[in-house]
């Protein structure tokens, strides 16, 4: 078993089901989006992106950039969950927040299955 791999793909997982953890609920709701879990997620998935520096593949590249987009994403809606400051339990501020969190969570999707493919194709 190669412990690299192993974590590469733990960090990856992690970023998306901490992601998912704060995407899922009512989404101008925000007694269901708490801010704590938006904030380890944008650290996991800064994590995950410095994993994927150095790969040099195709797949590689891919990967790399869909965490660059969910990293933008994520780091968007925590400045706009600060900049908003009290207003930022407002319904029509959570919902952006809670929109941008869902469009790091397909790019979130994406770099897991690039991962699955990239396993299921690996020849030994």
């Amino acid at each position: 078993m190669n412990l690299e791999k192993v974590i590469f793909g733990f960090f990856i997982i992690l970023a998306m089901t901490l992601n998912f953890g704060f995407f899922v609920g009512e989404i101008d709701n925000p007694q269901h989006h708490l801010h704590y879990e938006l904030y380890v997620a944008i650290v996991v998935n800064l994590i995950a992106t410095v994993l994927k520096f150095g790969d040099r593949t195709q797949i590689g590249a891919i990967h790399l950039a869909t965490s660059l987009v969910a990293d933008i994403q994520l780091i968007a809606a925590a400045i706009i969950w600060v900049v908003a400051g009290s207003k930022g339990a407002e319904p029509e501020v959570i919902v952006g927040i809670v929109s941008l969190s869902g469009g790091a969570f397909l790019a979130n999707i994406t770099s897991v299955v690039l991962l699955i493919y990239e396993t299921v194709t690996l020849r030994r």
